[in-house]
């Protein structure tokens, strides 16, 4: 089982978001049963809420649903439970190599690292925003979940249904 933990800084827009597109995507790819998904934060802003409304609406437009999603905080278990650390952003990427054990310093790497269309770039915050922010959040983050898909499988041909 590979398993994979999202990280952003509250764990109620950008991670979760990312979680329940990868976790759509795995299970049109066939792989939930070899694949797992989580997502926290890096602060316990918001610990035990549920993401933010213009996430879940702006993912449930997308197919998936993370109104079950609780936020959390990453745990210092995660950095041995996990296969892959994904982070939205460099503050993010700081705090977290910061606090790891250098032996898994090389599981945590930046979302869009894997993504074709944005690779240089971060999943900024949208929650000071508007819904645009979210949509935008949405692009970035579905490119990226095909470049992790195809690196944990192995296959360059894999795409989600929906052809993004």
């Amino acid at each position: 089982m590979t398993k994979v933990l999202f990280v952003c800084m509250g764990n109620i827009c950008r991670s979760p978001m990312a979680e329940g597109m990868f976790r759509k995507a795995i299970e049109e790819a066939g792989l939930d049963r070899q694949v797992a998904a989580d997502s926290a934060g890096t602060h316990a802003y918001h610990v035990g809420d549920a993401p933010d409304l213009r996430a879940q609406q702006a993912v449930r437009r997308r197919g998936a649903d993370i109104s079950q999603l609780r936020g959390r905080k990453v745990a210092d278990e995660d950095f041995e439970a996990f296969d892959y650390i994904l982070v939205m952003d460099d503050d993010n990427y700081s705090k977290l190599i910061q606090r790891a054990p250098a032996h898994h310093h090389g599981k945590i790497r930046r979302l869009l690292s894997f993504s074709r269309k944005y690779p240089n770039l971060d999943v900024v915050d949208p929650y000071y925003g508007g819904t645009q922010g979210f949509e935008e959040n949405l692009d970035m983050i579905e490119d990226a979940v095909q470049g992790l898909i195809r690196e944990i499988t192995g296959d360059t041909q894999v795409k989600m249904r929906s052809g993004s």
